[in-house]
């Protein structure tokens, strides 16, 4: 990195008022007890506090060896070892060597900041039974055929969750067999108990490790996927797994059940994932057993305490928003065609949904897609008073290989142990197992701006949904929403400041506007990831605002407008060596102000800021081969040899009834 670079982030940290350091920089002075959490647990207060808010980053995404597919896959390590990865230690991959230790060693090329192991939870009693030798079930058929590891064993086991009406498997679970239940209860414990190693609870708060799991319901082979986080210590004896909520509405009543009510001290979140699976079951507009407008309204209701966030982006694509659907308003947009797993021809849904989607199959919905999502909660306001899909926005990797944060483009090592142990596997075509082969990517992290690195801070965070996503870069993304921010504010110091006083931030609702005839004005900050010595960062090319509405003639629309920066600014990419070619900035900041804004239109805005292009993991995976060994896929016309790496923040919303949000 250049000193250039390194002098316009320090400077930059100024604008931020301190908020752009993480946990590797040198805390401040401990700041004043005002704007404290409200703390579920018990625990040091944090040295480095601010009101203002710090970013955080963070894999909310991630298995290891107690998740059913993950041993399959060869992964070996455990919780602990994902969380020492999170942290800055090693992790061993795959393939094994003959004491079944892996042979490749990864590290994470900078810590995280706070991390939540999500195992599959409907297989954690079977699999433990399985390999544990003199079990009531080890010498079971299923368990027999899971513990050759291939996909036979992958279909055996996870059978049940590809049905609406799911039962374990009778010969591991039934009699003869174990009480699943009760090994399931021995893995969560040891989940629970490697996350609270993991966290620091000391003043120095250095990493926040959060108790959670994945629900794995994929009926008909659509996936209805969701993570699941508690905010502390206090959860359930047993998640709540497709096997006892076989459907979504079932999985929100349950947690509210077996949590809020049942578990004192208990609060959860469910995080839904990889809607681009889906065929537009995971966000159809659908009330089971909901009769009429007001049961509809306290289902949506529901939906939306339970459902804070939605995971934008992972190892298996972006979910932001897809060109050619039908139902879909405004123009194409280019920069939706970053890191797709379906690609045309494709059958579009239309106003239907469709079964495969986990499997590459069937067809593709506009509901597959954040941007659209967001704006069907738009119409759905304006029919029940209720935003079932009031979303902020995160990402992960959901590797499957204890490695959490593992994002960077130059050194990928796939998410997929053993069906992604070489590069002639990572660079070949989609296969069975759950491989994408090449469509595959490194995966995301999250952004938190939170008042200090506990959990209670960043459970609060996801609760108001400042949070956003990354597709790998830590770029530091600041967004504001009010009716009087000044236009100069991107040339003082005090833009936080001035922007949680005069205005709300990502996640929020606008205030009610402070006159007649005040437009909606947006700050937003963006710094460049500095990189790592070996690896400078890129610098950034522009900003984006996207903005949804409900014109009052035409109803819903979309449209992407340039904010800040220059999309003509000739960067580019030497595919040779990787480096990059052009200029590009460190910090962009711009007010922008909504000039076609009317006071009766619902609307949700959102930032999207691009790096300048680089090189994607498989040109750097191809240019490490020697020519006469590379596959064809190096070679293949259509492959993205460069990508531009970005940001999403979550969204603002404005409401015509009062512009605040209804009460909590």
């Amino acid at each position: 990195m250049s000193r250039r670079h390194v002098l316009s982030i320090l400077v930059v940290g100024a604008f931020l008022s301190g908020s752009a350091c993480t946990s590797d920089s040198n805390p401040p002075a401990p700041h004043p007890e005002e704007g404290r959490p409200t703390y579920t647990e018990e625990r040091e207060p944090c040295a480095f506090f601010s009101p203002l808010r710090n970013v955080y980053f963070g894999d909310l995404h991630f298995h290891t060896s107690l998740s059913m597919d993950a041993w399959i896959f060869d992964t070996r390590s455990l919780p602990e070892d994902a969380y020492r990865f999170a942290r800055g230690g090693a992790v061993l991959l795959p393939p094994l060597d003959v004491n079944g230790r892996g042979t490749r060693t990864l590290r994470i090329d900078r810590p995280l900041d706070f991390a939540a192991l999500t195992e599959h939870s409907e297989f954690l009693g079977e699999v433990q039974a399985c390999l544990t030798r003199g079990s009531g079930a080890y010498d079971s058929r299923t368990c027999r055929i899971y513990r050759q590891g291939t996909f036979l064993s992958t279909i055996v086991m996870q059978n049940p969750v590809f049905f609406p009406n799911p039962e374990r498997p009778a010969d591991v679970c039934g009699p003869g067999g174990v009480d699943c239940r009760e090994w399931a209860g021995k893995a969560w414990e040891e989940i629970q108990q490697a996350a609270e190693q993991a966290y620091d609870r000391s003043s120095e708060c250095t990493f926040t490790s959060f108790v959670g799991y994945e629900y794995t319901g994929t009926t008909l082979a659509t996936n209805l996927h969701r993570n699941v986080f508690f905010r502390n210590a206090n959860v359930p004896d047993l998640p709540v797994s497709y096997i006892e909520a076989p459907t979504p509405e079932a999985l929100w009543a349950e947690l509210e059940r077996a949590c809020m009510e049942e578990t004192p001290g208990c609060d959860a979140i469910a995080i839904p994932h990889n809607s681009n699976e889906s065929n537009g079951n995971k966000f159809a507009l659908r009330y089971p057993g909901a009769e009429g407008p007001e049961e509809q309204r306290r289902a949506a209701d529901l939906r939306r305490r339970i459902e804070p966030l939605v995971e934008i982006f992972q190892n298996k694509g972006d979910s932001e928003c897809m060109n050619g659907l039908a139902g879909v308003p405004g123009e194409p947009d280019d920069l939706c065609d970053f890191e797709k797993l379906a690609r045309p021809p494709f059958t579009d849904c239309r106003e239907g949904t469709g079964l495969g989607g986990a499997m590459g199959l069937g067809c593709v919905s506009r509901l597959d897609y954040v941007r659209n999502v967001l704006l069907a909660g738009l119409e759905e306001e304006e029919r029940l008073g209720v935003n079932p899909y009031k979303l902020g926005v995160v990402a992960g990797t959901d590797t499957h290989n204890a490695s959490p944060g593992a994002v960077a483009e130059y050194h990928y090592a796939g998410h997929l142990g053993n069906i992604e142990d070489t590069p002639e596997k990572r660079l070949g075509p989609k296969g069975l197992g759950g491989n994408q082969g090449i469509l595959d990517n490194p995966g995301g992290l999250t952004a938190v701006w939170a008042v200090e690195n506990s959990r209670d801070g960043i459970f609060e965070a996801f609760r108001r949904r400042e949070t956003y996503a990354t597709s790998g870069p830590r770029i530091t993304v600041r967004f504001f929403g009010g009716w009087d921010l000044p236009d100069t504010l991107c040339a003082g110091s005090d833009l936080a400041r001035t922007g949680y006083e005069r205005g709300v931030p990502m996640g929020a609702d606008l205030p009610p506007r402070t006159s007649e005839g005040a437009l909606p004005k947006f700050a937003v900050l963006a710094v460049m990831d500095g990189g790592t010595p070996g690896h400078p960062g890129i610098p950034l090319q522009r900003i984006q605002v996207i903005k949804g509405w409900i014109d009052e003639e035409q109803g819903p629309m979309l449209r992407v407008f340039e904010a800040a920066g220059n999309p003509d600014n000739g960067a580019a990419v030497d595919l040779e060596t990787c480096e990059p070619v052009g200029q590009g900035f460190d910090r962009l900041c711009t007010i922008w102000t909504d000039t076609e804004f009317r006071p009766g239109e619902r609307a949700f805005y959102y930032a999207r800021v691009l790096e300048n292009p680089s090189c994607r993991w498989s040109t750097y995976e191809c240019n490490r081969l020697p020519p006469g060994d590379r596959p064809e896929a190096c070679t293949a016309p259509g492959l993205e040899k460069t990508i531009q790496e970005r940001a999403w923040t979550s969204p603002i919303w404005y409401r015509p009834e009062t512009g605040q949000e209804r009460a909590e």
